[in-house]
């Protein structure tokens, strides 16, 4: 079979096929239309100029051979374009789904504003392709060290760490406080973007390769962290970025006024089993949103499900151009208007409303004390803070406001500074040299908890790289791949 060596100019960009977006709100599974994707990869995937200096590995931290697996599959080399994706990736499935794909906006098709190359959406088709052919098995070591690793915090990043130490012959334990493994995999992402069977079955082939898991334990407060420390031969901190950002503004504290993440977990504990009802629900009530992110976006999906009467988000950034301002050339990721599934779904059913340049002034209680309605104003562009601009505010009704305004950093605990002797840096995260090392001999630190918020992307690389630094402190040198620094940052001006 011959790919279209000039696809790039003949064939269109072409995206996976999402379900109607009514009927998407009726259910909670994942938004694409089952089998919809297969027939359109390896036209897109022959897109790919196979360019001699491929920016789409500089815009992603883990390095993916894109032009290597584009060109496979556009020959029908399907299993082994899949070798090349998991050489460089331990999750695709998950980034396929929930990565914004930087390495398309540095893709060289993209370079005048083009359409680049579904790199995201072959990716994933790929990632489910090999489970589906049973390409991507376990994969136990030949032989162990003897040496054990301990990894706290079972997200992304402490996944990767503990895969990648686990097949290198090192006795891996991770540890989680929440009942279930996963972090903000299981808990803080709805399953219309990730469905959990899929997250359970990657957990499950770490098992069959020898990590452990050990679950509902707090560590710190069920087990000591010198305890741990002194019984294992290294240790990975990946307790993620979890200080949630406040909104001090008159009537923060109104009930009626949530967190988002503990919005979505409330939720997404329901669809796992672990609940019979949300903590807080938004059915038949009326939300507003306060952020932009893809959290706010997360919160208005599941409002949606929930059956709320109507959803306001409140986005204090103005609304983004549609294509690259010139301050943001190729091949930085562009702030761009982008509209989610969730957004689509609002619009189709006549549900959201989306305000731009928003800024939150007072959330305003009603006769019971409990919140009626969100004040907002316009916010001045010309202001430090983008604070509300003066004349302009208005309210909306509303029984229930989630806030969705990010992460500073990780959550303070005592045993992480007086026992493992880490600190915060001025960015908020903790402090760790070049090569993840931070606080007491053996201690390193990967994902958000030291990087601050991120992209799932970069946690999945932070792991991997964390995991390069653990084997060489333990034997001195290491084999494993080490595609970032601590201190590498994603492509931007």
């Amino acid at each position: 079979m011959a790919a279209d060596r000039m696809a790039f100019l003949t064939t269109p960009r072409a995206e996976r096929v999402r379900r109607d977006a009514r009927e998407r709100v009726e259910d909670w599974r994942e938004v694409y239309r089952p089998g919809a994707l297969l027939p359109i990869v390896g036209g897109q995937a022959a897109r790919c100029m196979d360019c001699g200096l491929p920016f789409c590995h500089s815009a992603c931290p883990l390095g993916n051979l894109v032009p290597d697996w584009n060109r496979l599959v556009a020959l029908d080399g399907w299993r082994a374009a899949a070798a090349r994706l998991l050489a460089t990736n331990n999750f695709p499935e998950f980034t396929g789904r929930l990565c914004p794909a930087p390495c398309e906006s540095a893709c060289v098709l993209a370079v005048d504003g083009g359409a680049p190359v579904t790199i995201k959406n072959i990716e994933l088709a790929l990632a489910d392709r090999a489970w589906a052919e049973g390409w991507d098995l376990p994969q136990p070591p030949a032989s162990t060290t003897g040496r054990r690793v301990a990894v706290v915090g079972s997200g992304p990043a402490g996944l990767a760490a503990a895969q990648q130490l686990t097949r290198a012959g090192h006795t891996v334990t991770v540890y989680e406080r929440a009942d279930r493994p996963g972090g903000l995999l299981r808990y803080g992402i709805p399953p219309f973007r990730l469905e959990k069977h899929r997250l359970d079955r990657r957990l499950d082939q770490m098992r069959a390769e020898g990590t452990e898991f050990r679950t509902a334990l707090c560590v710190g407060r069920d087990l000591a962290a010198d305890e741990l420390r002194a019984g294992c031969d290294a240790l990975v901190v990946a307790v993620g970025a979890g200080l949630r950002r406040e909104l001090p503004v008159p009537g923060c504290r109104l009930p009626g006024v949530h967190q988002a993440m503990a919005y979505l977990t409330g939720a997404n504990r329901v669809d796992e089993g672990g609940l019979p009802a949300a903590p807080v629900s938004a059915e038949g009530l009326r939300v507003v949103i306060v952020g932009g992110g893809d959290t706010a976006a997360d919160c208005l999906g599941t409002a949606l499900r929930q059956r709320a009467a109507a959803v306001t988000q409140l986005d204090i950034n103005p609304r983004p151009p549609a294509r690259r301002a010139p301050g943001q050339p190729w091949p930085v990721h562009p702030k761009v208007h982008r509209e989610t599934t969730s957004h689509e779904e609002a619009d189709a059913t006549g549900s959201g409303v989306r305000v731009f340049a928003a800024s939150t002034v007072a959330f305003e209680p009603g006769p019971d004390g409990r919140l009626a309605a969100v004040r907002f104003a316009d916010a001045d562009a010309e202001s430090p803070d983008r604070g509300p601009r003066t004349g302009t505010e208005r309210s909306v009704p509303a029984e229930l406001a989630l806030l969705a305004l990010g992460f500073t950093g990780p959550e303070p605990e005592p045993w992480l500074s007086a026992d493992l002797g880490l600190t915060v840096g001025p960015d908020g995260a903790f402090a760790r040299d070049e090569g993840f090392a931070a606080g007491a001999a053996g201690v390193f630190v990967a994902g958000d908890a030291g990087r601050g918020q991120s992209l799932i992307v970069w946690a999945i690389a932070e792991g991997r790289s964390a995991a390069a630094a653990v084997d060489r402190y333990l034997r001195g040198s290491t084999e494993l791949p080490d595609p970032i620094r601590a201190s590498a940052r994603r492509l931007t001006l």
